[in-house]
């Protein structure tokens, strides 16, 4: 006997389980029941699980019956004609739907060639196993499957041009590569989605080490590919301005700040607004600049939001550019939003080469950092004169084994010398031993490799250097965008310690982990200078031990004490100090004991 379970819930017992599911099989097949059932016996449960609900992630398969599929040749002839659809496979049981529960008792042939009588359904095509983004990756089945995870995701966030009309468009935090390229080797997926969705460019790559500068998996660029526009993009960042109303009859104005309303900045700031208090296209601004400038009604939190209704006293609250970026403006909308309210959109364009720390992959996950940008006159150079656009690292193949990344730089050579497009779709692909072959027909060595020279040099290397085409991607992720730091600024309120974060200003913490790695290195006088960001002179009686108050226009201080008693002034951290306040407000009393440092 065995439990049934439709839906996770018991309905009943089954004296032989293995019929059971065999009848359920059958009789969907014959449509007698509805093709959405999915039957599965666990023999460790003693168990059938049957499911009909909703959303559940299945897949075809072709149904194979005594060791031949049912899917025959005619049957491909009347699907390619017309005469036969999709839903007419399904309906007669030769494609079955199956989902994750019943694909355990399953026994898939990858092709036709491999089905045994031990084989209970077929593939429809090797490529099924592999995701949408996946199979755009050419010889993806070369590469272990984490690296080509990472390899289909980086496609992802690659710069291209997501859309024809962008400059219609004011879409959120937007990069957008100049000049994208259609890959040389690509998968028949790339077609599907079509060229104009291309995310990358063509580049010569050499596997060789410049100086440890590209140790791992870093880059090292040719400053000359740079300046040809290799990974050249534009960032755009749209603010958004809207003219609210607000309760009481009070509005916001859209004007140039008169200098007596609250918050009001520098004149400077507000230098490239027009009359009516807009940016003008095409003004080059940067951080802390005024793109439109406006004041509204002061308000004050209660339990209802509620504002001043004082005659002349407002707030500026102009949107600025943010902090630590630049740009041009590149258009101003004015519309109104679905309120009728005045609504305003100024787009700030910045155009960006690559430089040191900006990130790019190939499509295999081997992504990495620009490590070093070099001249081209020093750049290694091959004997028929080609100077590679990238140096990648030898180190960073033997433990990835992203075996496409090697094969697709071959591919690439070829199609760059032959001049047509190599197909690397998966499982289809073209043989690698052709390519190889024709590589040497073409005048190369059919492993790649080259006689190259050191362009400090000149000297002949030792080693014959591996060196290919490849398709590279520039990543979404900048170093104009991570970059922080800073000097002097705002500080939190509270503790009177810088602000943290980027959009307020924010330096970088140092920490205790931070402290520590000073100390080991021997610096740890640099700490006086790290830690004095909330530097506070407290003045601290001698026999209580408590924080005296002191006078700033006397320049006295006085203990609760009461008693004519030595008062020290003493350095220490606003938050220590913060801290002994709130220990008073615990009803504890910390009592500090002075005693000479010598």
């Amino acid at each position: 006997m065995a439990d049934v379970y439709l839906n996770g819930a018991l309905i009943g017992e089954v004296d032989s389980p293995q019929e059971f599911i065999t009848g359920l099989k059958t009789a969907r097949r014959e449509g007698r029941l509805s093709n959405s059932l999915n039957a599965a016996f666990r023999s460790k449960q003693n168990s059938v699980y049957l499911s009909i609900e909703k959303n559940r992630v299945r897949r075809p398969l072709v149904v194979i019956k005594d060791g031949k599929s049912m899917l025959t040749s005619e049957l491909i002839q009347k699907l390619k004609s017309g005469d036969l659809k999709w839903s007419d496979l399904v309906k007669q049981g030769i494609i079955e739907y199956i989902d994750a529960s019943e694909e355990e008792d399953t026994f898939i042939a990858m092709r036709e060639a491999d089905i045994t009588q031990k084989h209970t359904h077929l593939e429809i095509d090797p490529i099924a196993i592999y995701g949408v983004s996946t199979a755009m990756v050419p010889f993806a089945n070369y590469n272990q499957v984490s690296k080509l995870y990472r390899g289909q995701k980086g496609q992802k966030q690659a710069l291209g041009c997501y859309a024809a009309n962008f400059l219609l468009r004011t879409d959120t935090s937007i990069n957008l590569l100049h000049y994208p390229q259609k890959p040389i080797a690509k998968s028949f997926m790339q077609d599907v989605f079509g060229e104009d969705l291309s995310a990358g460019q063509n580049v010569v790559v050499a596997v060789i080490n410049y100086e440890g500068y590209n140790i791992a998996d870093a880059l090292v660029i040719n400053r000359a590919s740079l300046e040809r526009g290799f990974g050249r993009s534009t960032y755009y960042r749209p603010y958004v301005i809207e003219k609210l109303r607000y309760p009481g009859g009070q509005v916001d104005e859209i004007i140039i700040p008169p200098k007596d309303v609250q918050g009001y900045t520098l004149e400077h700031d507000y230098a490239l607004l027009n009359e009516d208090g807009i940016i003008y296209p095409e003004a080059e601004v940067a951080g802390g600049d005024a793109l439109v400038g406006r004041t509204s009604p002061p308000r004050f939190l209660g339990k209802l939001e509620a504002f001043s209704t004082a005659a002349n006293v407002r707030k500026d609250t102009s949107v600025r550019v943010r902090y630590s970026e630049k740009g041009v403006v590149s258009k101003v909308l004015v519309t109104e939003n679905e309120d009728g309210d005045t609504l305003i959109k100024v787009e700030v364009r910045d155009s960006r080469s690559p430089e040191i720390g900006d990130k790019f992959s190939s499509r295999y996950g081997q992504k990495g950092v620009i490590g070093h940008v070099v001249d081209p006159e020093d750049m290694p150079f091959s004997a028929s004169g080609i100077v590679p656009d990238i140096l990648f690292s030898p180190n960073g193949l033997p433990k990835r084994m992203t075996v496409g990344h090697m094969i697709e730089m071959l591919a690439g050579k070829v199609g760059g010398l032959a001049g047509r497009t190599i197909d690397g779709s998966l499982f289809q692909s073209e043989s690698v031993g052709d390519i190889r072959t024709q590589l040497e027909e073409l005048g190369f060595s059919e492993d790649g490799t080259e006689i190259m020279y050191d362009g400090k040099t000149g000297k002949q290397y030792s080693a014959r250097i591996f060196v290919g085409n490849i398709y590279y991607m520039r990543l979404k992720y900048q170093v104009a965008d991570k970059m922080q730091s800073r000097t002097r600024g705002p500080v939190a309120l509270l503790t009177r310690q810088p602000t943290e974060g980027k959009a307020k200003e924010g330096g970088l913490r140092l920490g205790e982990m931070e402290k520590d790695c000073l100390v080991a290195h021997g610096a740890a006088l640099l700490l006086k200078e790290r830690f004095d960001s909330d530097r506070e002179v407290v003045w601290i009686c001698e026999k209580c031990g408590n924080i005296a108050i002191y006078d700033s226009y006397k320049n006295k201080a006085y203990c609760l004490c009461g008693e004519k008693t030595n008062l020290a002034p003493i350095e220490m951290s606003y938050a220590f100090k913060l801290f002994i306040d709130e220990l008073k407000s615990m009803h504890l009393r910390p009592k500090l004991i002075l005693k000479d440092k010598y």
